[in-house]
Parts: structure tokens; C-alpha cells; sequence
């Protein structure tokens, strides 16, 4: 890594896509991609995906879901963040450069806020994403306005989960994005319904997910997984952060133990659990409207959201069919502590 790179960061590229302006940035770390969509004088939202993705492939879902795409561009100008080498059209990264620490990833968040002149953002990830961002929020507690965590992490793996990806690392190593990986990413985002199986075609957004799959270069899924394989225990940071903490997870997500252990390590005050049932890890991308009524009570507890400048929908906690006095209680605004059944609300 050249010296010259630790010293500064810059703009490399800027150019337009999909509808926003990417950013390839540089950093002590190396250079990131930053994808930038809406009003900059608008709160930043920050966005992080999970291993093997990028913020098309991990929140398109959610961003295509047109109540949730108003919401979050009405309130946020966002800011996609792709884990290094993740981004559309990567280079491979070079086999000498070292395997960061979780650490300077999350550093790495700080210099990105600073390039844009950021002094603060909303958070908003996806399992190793999550890890990410909520190390980064112990660590510049006052820089996270809040966090929308999807079946995050928080502890150091277990030994399952160490050796599960090893393995994988292993096979990354020698036999690249092969079928067996593919696989093993596709169970780590989804729920066995929409993977399909012998009698049962596999979903559209599986097929579109192993069809982006096919565009990761193995070199660099590999590095990003070895960081996250060596992530540390940040429990005791937990007990610090003071900023609001919507956490969504699927009931057949691999990780639904390590959000309860998580919610159950926040201040009460302060977090909010909301089960997504028959739903994967990756909520963003499975049951994104399970999502929707949630946020915009997060949103409300911090005046972002204005009913009065937005139409609202039949499915919306802000219609009048649908106001509860136990939802407009002071627990409700983002700070709902026991989990919010999201089939029922979505009956509504």
C-alpha cells in the first residue's frame, strides 16, 4: 500500500449510476466505493451490505419498494458504502495487500463522513454491514444519529460459524465463485421458501441474487470474509450507545440468536426488535415492506418524518384506520421493545 495513501483521501472517480453518482474514494485503507443518491442538504443515510454484496444486490429490494423508497429519499440523501472491491466492475485486490482488522473498516466509515464533510449520519446494514457500522457507532458515538440494523452481529464467531467460513475461504482460494459457494451464500441471505427446493422453483430475487453472485471476484469476496471471520466481541461497547436501534430480523436467518443476544445488550430505552417471520437474514431483500412501519416510527421519534408533506398509505402506521394508542406511545417511536408481528401489520 503505497504511504502516500494513508496520509490523504480524495475523490478518483466520480460518475454516473444508476440514477446516482458513484464515488471511488480514497482512503488509508485503500479506495472505496461510494454510491451517493438524493438531496445533500438532506440528513445522510450511510448503507453497508452483507459479504459478497453491494448496495444493488442488498437493498435494491427495499429501494424498489416504492412506499419505503419515498420514505427514506424524502427524509435522507443516501450514501452506499461497498465493502472494498465489492462495487460494480472491481479490480481484483492485489494479492499483497494485507486482510484489514474490523477496526479499519469502520475507520475507514469516519473517513468517508469527512470526505462528504459529514458530521453525523443514520446507519443503516445488513449482518457483516451491521457488525461494521455498529462498531463504527461505538467508536464515534457521536457521529450515528441512529441505526437500522438488519440481522446484525456483535460477538466474535462461534466456532460453527469460524469453521463454516473457513471453508468457505478455502474453497474461494482455489476454486473461486463456484456452485457450492453460491449456495452457501444463498442460505446465509435467505429462508428455505424463496430458495426453492426439489418441488419448488427457487424466487426471483434468489435468481437475481446468484446472478449477481456470478459478478464478485472471488479474491475480493475472500477478503472481506476474512476480516469479518476475525471480528471481535463488541458486547461491552453496546452498553455505550445511546442512539436509537431498530433491529430487523428473520426467524430462519442463521443469525437470529446473535440479534436477540444484541437487543437484549442495548439500552431498553433506546432499542427496538421486530421479528420478520418466514424470512432469511437478508429482510432488505425478502420482506422489504415488513420494514416500512417500523422505520416510520423511528423516524417520527426524530421528527424527521412529516406527514403533512407526504400522502400516506392504506398500509401506513399514519393513517387514521391504523392509529392505536399503543402505537403512539412514547415506546412506540422507535423504541417498541417487544417484537412487532410484521404478518399482521402487513394485513392491515
Amino acid at each position: 500500500m503505497a504511504d502516500s495513501s494513508r496520509d490523504s483521501f480524495s475523490i478518483d472517480v466520480e460518475r454516473i449510476s444508476f440514477g446516482g453518482k458513484e464515488h471511488h474514494i480514497q482512503t488509508s485503507l485503500g479506495s472505496v466505493s461510494v454510491a451517493v443518491y438524493g438531496d445533500l442538504e438532506k440528513t445522510a443515510l450511510v448503507t453497508y451490505p452483507d459479504v459478497a454484496l453491494n448496495y444493488m444486490s442488498c437493498f435494491q429490494g427495499l429501494l424498489f419498494c416504492p412506499e419505503a423508497s419515498s420514505l427514506l429519499l424524502h427524509n435522507f440523501c443516501l450514501y452506499h458504502i461497498s465493502p472494498p472491491g465489492h462495487e460494480l466492475g472491481a479490480a481484483p485486490i492485489p494479492a499483497d495487500v494485507p486482510v484489514p482488522s474490523v477496526d479499519e473498516l469502520a475507520d475507514q466509515i469516519a473517513e468517508v463522513l469527512d470526505y462528504f464533510g459529514l458530521t453525523s449520519a443514520m446507519c443503516m446494514g445488513v449482518t457483516a454491514g451491521a457488525y461494521i457500522l455498529t462498531l463504527f457507532a461505538t467508536k464515534y458515538r457521536e457521529r450515528v444519529l441512529g441505526l437500522i440494523l438488519v440481522s446484525p452481529l456483535c460477538r466474535a464467531p462461534s466456532w460453527t460459524e469460524w469453521l463454516y467460513n473457513k471453508v468457505m475461504s478455502n474453497l474461494l482460494y482455489f476454486y473461486g465463485v463456484c456452485g457450492l459457494i453460491k449456495e452457501c451464500l444463498l442460505q446465509r441471505y435467505f429462508s428455505k421458501e424463496v430458495r426453492g427446493g426439489e418441488q419448488v422453483l427457487e424466487s426471483d430475487i434468489v435468481q437475481a441474487c446468484r446472478s449477481l453472485l456470478d459478478e464478485r471476484l472471488s479474491t475480493n469476496i475472500w477478503w472481506f470474509l476474512q476480516a469479518i471471520n476475525r471480528r471481535h466481541d463488541m458486547t461491552e461497547g453496546l452498553k455505550k450507545l445511546q442512539c436509537r436501534t431498530l433491529i430487523f430480523v428473520g426467524d430462519e436467518s442463521p443469525f437470529y440468536s446473535e440479534a436477540l443476544h444484541m437487543t437484549s445488550k442495548l439500552d431498553k430505552r433506546y432499542c427496538a426488535l421486530v421479528e420478520v417471520h418466514a424470512c432469511g437474514s437478508m429482510v432488505t431483500e425478502e420482506q422489504p415492506h415488513a420494514m416500512l412501519i417500523p422505520m416510520e416510527y423511528l423516524l417520527m421519534g426524530y421528527g424527521l418524518y412529516r406527514p403533512n408533506q407526504m400522502s400516506t398509505s392504506p398500509r401506513s402506521p399514519l393513517s387514521p384506520t391504523c392509529i392505536s394508542p399503543e402505537l403512539l406511545s412514547s415506546e412506540s417511536m422507535g423504541l417498541k421493545l417487544k417484537p412487532i408481528k410484521t404478518r399482521v401489520s402487513l394485513q392491515r
